[in-house]
C-alpha cells in the first residue's frame, strides 16, 4: 500500500491508498497507416539498431524501405525473377545479420520458380538503401512436395544463430508424416551457424547433434506450418504461430535455448488428437500455450504469429505478445505468467478488424506494425492523447511532444524514476500508470490539442530509465519510457 503525492499547478493532489498496478495494465490501442500502396506485403523488419528505416517485404519478390513516412522509390532488392509470388509461395522472409552494421549481410527466404525453398545471403551495396543483388549466394535449400505449407519465416536468435521455419510440405493432414520424421527437414524449426563456413555449419549445441537418428540441423520438430515466429528481443524466448488444419490454431512458446521440443503435429492439432484420433500423445510432446478454434463471427481460420512488445512508446504494454487471425482480422495480445496465458485481450474492440493480416512487423525501437495483404502497413499506437520524444541524452535538452489533448487547454507531464504503478488523481478524475510520479511541467496546448516541452537532462541520470505520462481532466496519455544515454 502506498500514497503517491502529485503536485499540479501548485495544488497537492494526494492519491488514495492503492496497490501497485499489475504489469498487465494497459491503455486502449489504435492503428495508424505507416505505408500504403504495397503489393501483397508479407513482413516488416529493421536492421539491428536502425531507428530510421523499416524494410517491407512484398510477396512478389520486392523489398522496399519506409523512411520518414515515405516508401522510397527505388527498391532495396528485386528478386521477382527468382520466384512466383502467389498462393503460399514467393518471397516469404527477411532477416538481418546481428552484425549487419559491420558486415552488411542479410538473408532472404523464398520459393524458387520450381516451388522449392531457398535461403540466400545478400550484401548491401555502397548505397545503404540498395542491396548488391550480384552478391547473392545460396546458404540453404530444400525441396517442397506441394505448393502450400512452405513456412518461410527466418530470424536470428539472441544466440546469433539463424533459425528457419519449415512447414510440413503441404497438401492436407501431412500425408507423408514428415513433421514427425526426424530424417526429414520439413515440419521443423532449423538452427544454423551462418558465420562459420559456407553454406553453413551445425552449431555444436544443437539438441540432436549427437543423435544419428535425427538430422543435425533440427532444433524442434512437430510443426505444421510455422508461418510467423519471432524472438523476444529482451529474453530471447521463441514464440511460434503454427497454422492449424481444420479446427485449431496454436501459439507455441519456448524458453531461450530450450531446443529439442516436439510440438506434436500430426499426432495432435493444438491440444487435440488428430492422427491417430485417440491415444495420440506418447509422452514428451510440448503442447501450445494458447489455442483457438476455427469458426465464430468473424470467421477464424489461420493464425498469424507476431512479436512481444518491447518498444518505448507504450510502457504498460511491455512484455505482451501480439498475434492475429488472417481470416477474421482480429488482433489479440496476452502475457505469459508462470507458463500460463494471462490477460488475453481482443483488440478488435478498440480498432476493429484488419483484412488479410499476413504478418506483424518490428522496427529498430521495438515498436510494432500490422501488415495487411491489401497493401497497407499499420503502426500500433496508443489511443487518444499521446506523449513522445526522441533519443534522450544527458547534457542536452529532451523535447517532449504532446498530441491528442484537449485544444487550447492545460496538460501536465509527470515522470517516475521507479516505474509503472497506480496513482489516482481524483481532482482530474484519472489514474496515472506511474509509481511515485513527480510533476515535470504544465504544457499549454494549441487549437489542435498539441504542445511541447523542453527539459534539460542532468548527467547523473545517465543509464537510468525514466517513465513519463501526461494527464489532463478526464484523460491520460500513454506511458513513455526512455533509457537515458
Amino acid at each position: 500500500m502506498k500514497r503517491h503525492p502529485v503536485t499540479l499547478a501548485g495544488t497537492a493532489l494526494v492519491a488514495v491508498c492503492c496497490l501497485l498496478a499489475p504489469l498487465s495494465a494497459q491503455r486502449p490501442l489504435d492503428l495508424e497507416p505507416a505505408a500504403s500502396g504495397l503489393v501483397n506485403p508479407l513482413y516488416a523488419i529493421s536492421p539491428p539498431g536502425d531507428l530510421e528505416r523499416l524494410f517491407l517485404v512484398e510477396q512478389r519478390g520486392m523489398i522496399k524501405i519506409l523512411r520518414n513516412g515515405s516508401v522510397l522509390g527505388t527498391p532495396f532488392l528485386n528478386v521477382t525473377a527468382l520466384t512466383n509470388g502467389s498462393g503460399e509461395r514467393g518471397l516469404l522472409g527477411l532477416a538481418f545479420h546481428p552484425d549487419y552494421d559491420q558486415n552488411g549481410w542479410f538473408y532472404i527466404s523464398y520459393t524458387n520458380t520450381a516451388g522449392n525453398t531457398r535461403v540466400d545471403r545478400v550484401n548491401v551495396s555502397a548505397n545503404p538503401d540498395v542491396a548488391d543483388a550480384a552478391s547473392r549466394v545460396n546458404v540453404f535449400s530444400n525441396n517442397q512436395p506441394f505448393s502450400n505449407h512452405n513456412g518461410g519465416c527466418i530470424a536470428f536468435g539472441k544466440d546469433g544463430m539463424l533459425y528457419i521455419g519449415l512447414g510440413d510440405g503441404g497438401s492436407g493432414g501431412d500425408p507423408g508424416n514428415r513433421a514427425q520424421n526426424p530424417l526429414n527437414l520439413l515440419g521443423k524449426m532449423l538452427r544454423l551457424d551462418v558465420d562459420n563456413g559456407l553454406p553453413y555449419s551445425i552449431p555444436g549445441d544443437n539438441p540432436f547433434v549427437n543423435d544419428g537418428g535425427v538430422l543435425d540441423e533440427i532444433w524442434a520438430l512437430g510443426l505444421r506450418n510455422p508461418w510467423r515466429f519471432s524472438f523476444d528481443r529482451d529474453s530471447g524466448d521463441l514464440w511460434i504461430g503454427d497454422v492449424g488444419q481444420n479446427q485449431w490454431e496454436e501459439i507455441d512458446f519456448e524458453t531461450a535455448g530450450d531446443g529439442g521440443r516436439n510440438y506434436g503435429w500430426r499426432l495432435m492439432e493444438g491440444t487435440h488428437c488428430f492422427n491417430p484420433a485417440n491415444n495420440c500423445n506418447p509422452g514428451g510432446l510440448t503442447l501450445p500455450v494458447h489455442e483457438y478454434s476455427h469458426g465464430g463471427t468473424p470467421f477464424r481460420c489461420s493464425v498469424t504469429g507476431g512479436f512481444v512488445y518491447r518498444g518505448q512508446r507504450m510502457a504498460a504494454m511491455q512484455g505482451r505478445y501480439f498475434f492475429a487471425d488472417f481470416c477474421s482480422g482480429q488482433v489479440w495480445s496476452m502475457r505469459l505468467v508462470g507458463g500460463q496465458v494471462s490477460d488475453l485481450v481482443d483488440h478488435s474492440n478498440e480498432f476493429g478488424t484488419i483484412s488479410g493480416i499476413t504478418s506483424f512487423g518490428e522496427d529498430g525501437a521495438g515498436e510494432l506494425y500490422v501488415v495487411s495483404q491489401t497493401g497497407t502497413i499499420y503502426r500500433l499506437i496508443p489511443e487518444g492523447m499521446t506523449l513522445d520524444t526522441g533519443v534522450v541524452n544527458t547534457g542536452s535538452p529532451a523535447i517532449l511532444q504532446l498530441a491528442g489533448a484537449a485544444p487550447s487547454s492545460t496538460a501536465w507531464i509527470t515522470y517516475s524514476l521507479v516505474g509503472l504503478g497506480s496513482t489516482p488523481v481524483p481532482p482530474l478524475g484519472v489514474v496515472l500508470d506511474l509509481d511515485t510520479p513527480q510533476l515535470l511541467a504544465a504544457v499549454a496546448t494549441d487549437a489542435a490539442g498539441e504542445g511541447s516541452f523542453s527539459v534539460h537532462v542532468p548527467s547523473l541520470l545517465a543509464g537510468s530509465a525514466v517513465w513519463a505520462q501526461a494527464l489532463e481532466a478526464g484523460a491520460v496519455s500513454n506511458v513513455l519510457v526512455r533509457v537515458i544515454e
